[in-house]
């Protein structure tokens, strides 16, 4: 049995945002700028959440061990900045899951491993997140997910007991942070999740396929709450 959602995290990349385009163009930025061939969108967006280094390692291959690797991942990290939404969406859905979440009077907020001096520039291009309770970043605290303790951060930001909480995301590390912390746990199949088969061994509460899909689980679940106190 679902317990009533009265507060609702998010996952960003992947979950809320699609940033795959953005991390692969500064990606063949760098691989152009070593005179190597470009990856593809069908490749990055297999490792887009993963962290730079596992793009830097699909791109730059085997020869990656020839070059400074952190050098390599400031010189990503310096150009993803500037270049932080040329293309990165909304995905399709989140917008009118945002409005009815906040119509319906439950605080959310935003739980990432983005790193903080990445994560505040690019909120700031989506109006759609100006209502965010609380932002944890990956470095706002020492741990980071799959520990829960950004998790019980941010349900102490929003207000609301860990246990009341549904967690939206689109990795394991995502899920497994959210069933330490005794969360409702939910798997955005629209992310960037290699194998959809692997995901149904995460021991999330849910998996959805598009965002109106989890508005009306959320609603079911008040239903049910309700009628059992009736």
């Amino acid at each position: 049995m679902l317990s009533k959602a009265k507060g609702v995290l998010f996952d960003l990349d992947g979950t809320l945002l699609d940033t795959a385009d953005d991390l692969g163009a500064t990606l063949n930025y760098l691989l152009n700028r070593y005179g190597f061939k470009p990856v593809s969108s069908a490749q990055y967006r297999l490792v887009a959440s993963d962290g730079v280094y596992p793009l830097l390692d699909l791109g730059f291959k085997e020869q990656l061990v020839n070059y400074d690797k952190l050098q390599l991942r400031q010189e990503f990290l310096d150009y993803y900045l500037l270049n932080l939404a040329e293309y990165t969406t909304l995905y399709p859905g989140i917008a009118e899951l945002i409005t009815a979440i906040e119509a319906a009077n439950i605080p959310w907020g935003i739980v990432t491993n983005k790193p903080g001096f990445l994560t505040e520039p690019l909120l700031t291009n989506f109006p759609q997140f100006c209502n965010s309770r609380t932002n944890i970043s990956g470095d706002t605290i020492a741990q980071s997910k799959p520990h829960p303790a950004p998790m019980f951060l941010a349900s102490k930001e929003i207000g609301v007991a860990a246990e009341h909480i549904w967690y939206l995301g689109d990795a394991k590390r995502d899920i497994e942070a959210g069933n330490a912390a005794n969360m409702t746990t939910v798997v955005a199949k629209w992310g960037y999740i290699k194998d959809q088969n692997a995901c149904t061994t995460w021991q999330a509460d849910h998996m959805v396929d598009d965002p109106l899909q989890l508005l009306e689980i959320i609603k079911q679940a008040s239903r049910t709450k309700n009628n059992q106190t009736s």
